[in-house]
């Protein structure tokens, strides 16, 4: 039996949808409903349609023939299944502008239009995930071609093939997710095919506790540090601030016994806080005011060459000036010089390889856990938008802590009886 293609080719002008100005993208079309007869080709049945794609920046509409089903099956099966292939284009569950090419919307819009706002290290671990993995895996499909079956197969094949960390496949799902975000908010995506994906476990087995500096093992520490850091250091622990956040600290947001965040400086960069809860005003220990207040009748000496410099630590300390200063000319600091040449350093000397200023952080969230802080307490002084993100990813796992809980509940339990 022969079968004849009947094909609705006509097109009429797409309304205005709001979406970025991109070459090629302005003039698109709406496609009308197709609805092609199946011909049996071979062992196959296949059908004719119209697709749509974007090459070198302009929309050119071809007619492609797809492999619907294999020739065995009867022709009305075959066209059930012509109709479940086409009712995304059919019922507009897919637009035009999903024909972009991965690409080319990364680099034109994704790139100019969003990457452009992030902090320049944000910036610099999205390009080196986009040119590393994403574009290489996607870049030649279409939009529309990114489903949540391919994505599924590329995390699937990813943790099976590969021996990336499960860290560091979670960046890669979260930048392919806000490049798809990006997409679908500008029309040309209707759903975003990340969503529901499921990430393969952790092949490391149960989760790792970070490690984290015991008031001893940290007193140790410090004296290994010189000045200005170690007041740097002392600080980050007995606060919780992010090293971006120490950074842009001005005396101006030193009060009493508190500390107002409402900036932060990195490499570069200035900005605010990570959050809308990481802008906001802490209390701190007395010992921490008058540490950062010591800073100005420091004087250090640094060796150049044969010779020994000396710098006063804090060059000028207006409201506006900055309270951790370059040594040698006052500018902001570099935390990763900081971080190489003094604190790495004075922790392998202790053999603590892992100390870094993240650790400092979740020290201090540690240290409230075992000061018996509540967890709205502890939220709020770490300044994060969920409890949840205190107690599962700073606050460590401490024996301790934990025997004091169970003592007080059997005290408390027999005085109910």
């Amino acid at each position: 039996m022969r079968a004849t293609v009947a094909i609705a080719a006509t097109i009429r002008p797409q309304a205005n949808t709001g979406a970025p100005p991109m070459e090629g993208m302005e003039k698109m079309a709406r496609r009308r409903y197709q609805n092609p007869t199946p011909v049996r080709r071979g062992r196959w049945w296949t059908v004719l349609v119209w697709k749509d794609h974007f090459i070198d920046g302009k929309q050119v509409r071809r007619r492609e023939r797809l492999r619907i089903a294999p020739a065995s099956k009867g022709e009305r099966e075959a066209a059930r299944i012509v109709a479940e292939v086409l009712r995304p284009m059919n019922q507009g569950l897919e637009t035009i502008g999903s024909a972009t090419n991965f690409k080319h919307f990364v680099d034109n819009v994704y790139v100019p239009l969003i990457m452009s706002t992030l902090a320049t290290t944000t910036k610099d671990r999205y390009e080196g995930v986009l040119d590393n993995y994403l574009i290489p895996s996607f870049g030649a499909l279409c939009l529309r071609d990114v489903t949540p079956m391919s994505v599924q197969r590329y995390f699937s094949d990813l943790a099976s093939k590969t021996k990336l960390q499960h860290e560091s496949r979670d960046k890669v799902r979260d930048v392919l997710s806000r490049v798809l975000n990006a997409a679908r908010q500008y029309n040309l995506l209707i759903t975003n095919p990340v969503e529901g994906v499921r990430m393969p476990p952790d092949r490391r087995g149960k989760k790792r506790s970070k490690p984290y500096l015991s008031p001893e093992l940290f007193d140790r520490l410090l004296v290994e540090i010189q000045e200005p850091y170690a007041s740097m250091v002392f600080v980050a622990i007995y606060t919780g601030l992010r090293v971006s956040e120490l950074a842009g600290l001005r005396w101006n947001d030193l009060g009493d016994n508190t500390i107002t965040i409402d900036e932060r400086y990195c490499r570069g960069d200035w900005g605010s806080p990570k959050s809308e809860s990481s802008n906001a005003t802490i209390p701190v220990k007395q010992c921490v005011v008058e540490r950062i207040h010591r800073l100005k009748l420091l004087t250090v000496h640094v060796r150049a060459g044969p010779a020994v410099r000396k710098y006063k630590v804090v060059k000028a300390d207006g409201p506006n000036d900055l309270i951790f200063q370059s040594v040698r000319d006052g500018k902001p600091i570099r935390d990763n010089n900081i971080l190489v040449r003094f604190i790495k350093p004075a922790g392998r000397k202790l053999g603590l390889d892992w100390v870094n200023w993240r650790c400092l952080r979740t020290s201090h969230a540690t240290w409230l856990k075992i000061a018996g802080a509540d967890v709205k307490d502890a939220q709020a002084q770490m300044r994060h938008s969920r409890a949840s993100t205190t107690l599962d990813i700073y606050q460590q796992f401490v024996p301790e802590s934990q025997r004091r809980v169970v003592d007080r509940l059997g005290s408390a339990t027999k005085m109910v009886q």
